[in-house]
């Protein structure tokens, strides 16, 4: 059986396999102190410190508790983040390239803290991270990064090798980082915030926002509204941009991942490479042996190659490399990543205090959302941060922000126009079952998805956000928008904004 055949019918990631709480819909009005939009871990993190302050919390979730990004993790606590720190201290200075690496490793310190204070059964454990090169180009910028970590401080080493049967020319070393099971520690973190007094309603989707600048209303869907002195997004995408604009700051970017069982004896550590084709290492316990979680395979949403063919690299990658007999579970993320990759944490523009927003973690969010709750709950309770000028939302730097910023505009102007000019003459009779595919339906373009009783599900493709036109995504069987990342199911369904509304149904056959 090729690595290709082993891989799992269906998606789903191997951190969901837990039982966690429910919570009904929002059913009235609510007055709190603070609203949030979004059970990630940046919002949960967030609900338990402020619940812990003696405020009334309330977080508003449009899904599941924990079921968006983080839910979709490798799950590594780590402040190496691959290849940044020499980039940042070009374009920051070396104060801010610091500041950076102290605010992940002081995320890392408050997982393990509660972690032994609660003890909480999350499989954490400390480990050294690697980034490894593979090309000679990439064993130069590795000397040059650790040149980085020395300026800065940085606990770390040079290395020539790595514990895999993997052609590298060096690795970079970070002491003292970590891993964990994400949803097993914000499962007790969630728990604990409840029983304080916060309040979780799930199948709740904000909308809209009024009076943004005094004390704002969050309208959802069912016409209830929800009136705080503060409101956290915390929804990965900000649910509402008519200001911000952070549909023109960032682009949305999958990754995908599966989980393997092998023979080989894990070496410990987690792992990532330098250069292209992306690949991810690590492992966690699972019924006294280790599943070994590997990923990569980065891409924009809605574009490029069939997205099954992602999964396919990896597992070859897996197969080739460690000898999987077993794929046990198979997931993709979704990322966001900024025009100067630093994330945007505070308020959502200089004179609109009371809206805060996180986003933008690029691939870090397991660090990153918990120092963002620290960040927004200092914002909340007026209270001093040294971290609140790197991260804060109205920065800009001519450099990169400028050139970012024309590459994100330019890609999303080529991929709007190609969605409108793209022509398909095949037809939803045409499709297999369990095929999707972009068709012809009544004289115009449609997206087609033929289940595995035989019913076809006939949308309008264009994105609900802006307009652009979805494409089809094999390997989540979803509608994915290429030019600001909104995903929907095979019925229109919302699944990840920034759109706030469904593909319109055209046809259930």
């Amino acid at each position: 059986m090729s690595a290709s055949e082993k891989l799992p019918q269906f998606s789903k990631p191997y951190w969901r396999e837990l039982e966690l709480p429910e919570f009904e819909s929002l059913n009235e009005d609510l007055s709190v102190d603070v609203a949030i939009v979004g059970a990630g871990i940046t919002g949960i993190t967030a609900a338990y410190l402020l619940t812990k302050e003696g405020l009334k919390v309330a977080v508003l979730e449009a899904d599941q508790v924990l079921n968006g990004t983080t839910g979709h993790t490798t799950a590594k606590l780590t402040a190496q983040h691959n290849i940044i720190y020499d980039e940042f201290i070009n374009h920051f200075g070396e104060e801010k390239a610091k500041l950076f690496y102290e605010s992940h490793m002081s995320a890392i310190q408050f997982v393990e803290n509660k972690v032994n204070e609660k003890g909480i059964d999350c499989d954490f454990s400390k480990q050294d991270a690697f980034v490894y090169a593979t090309t000679e180009e990439y064993r130069e910028k590795l000397r040059t990064e650790w040149e980085a970590y020395q300026r800065l401080g940085i606990d770390g080493a040079l290395k020539d090798t790595i514990p895999f049967n993997i052609p590298v020319k060096g690795a970079l070393m970070m002491r003292n980082q970590a891993q964990y099971h994400p949803l097993k520690f914000l499962k007790s973190l969630l728990n604990e915030a409840v029983n304080s007094g916060c309040k979780v309603y799930e199948k709740t989707t904000a909308t809209d926002i009024a009076d943004d600048k005094t004390e704002p209303k969050v309208y959802v869907k069912g016409g209830h509204k929800v009136l705080c002195k503060h409101l956290i997004m915390a929804s990965h995408f900000p649910f509402y941009d008519k200001i911000g604009l952070f549909f023109a700051r960032m682009y949305a970017d999958r990754s995908y991942a599966i989980a393997i069982k092998t023979d080989q004896e894990y070496p410990g550590g987690m792992y990532i490479s330098a250069d292209n084709p992306s690949r991810s290492i690590r492992s966690t316990p699972i019924n006294g042996e280790n599943l070994w979680i590997i990923g990569g395979e980065s891409h924009k949403t809605g574009q490029g190659i069939n997205t099954m063919k992602h999964y396919e690299a990896v597992a070859e990658f897996a197969e080739k490399t460690f000898g999987a007999k077993e794929i046990v579970y198979r997931w993709s993320a979704q990322d966001l990543v900024t025009l100067d990759k630093l994330p945007y944490i505070g308020p959502i523009t200089e004179d609109r205090e009371k809206v805060l927003v996180a986003t933008g973690y690029k691939k870090w969010g397991m660090t990153t959302g918990i120092l963002a709750g620290h960040i927004l709950r200092d914002y909340v309770l007026n209270r001093d941060n040294p971290y609140k000028g790197l991260y804060g939302p109205t920065r800009f730097h001519a450099d990169p922000d400028l050139k970012s910023t024309l590459t994100t505009v330019g890609d999303i102007a080529k991929h709007f126009i190609k969605g409108k000019l793209e022509y398909t003459d095949k037809d939803a009779d045409d499709l297999q079952t369990g095929q999707g595919s972009v068709v012809m339906y009544n004289g115009q373009r449609a997206g087609a998805y033929k289940d595995e009783s035989g019913k076809v599900y006939i949308v309008d493709t264009t994105c609900k956000h802006m307009g652009c036109e979805c494409e089809w995504n094999a390997g989540e069987k979803t509608w994915d928008c290429p030019c600001h990342g909104s995903r929907y199911a095979i019925n229109g369904e919302v699944i990840e904004g920034p759109a706030l509304s469904g593909l319109d149904l055209l046809a259930e056959e």
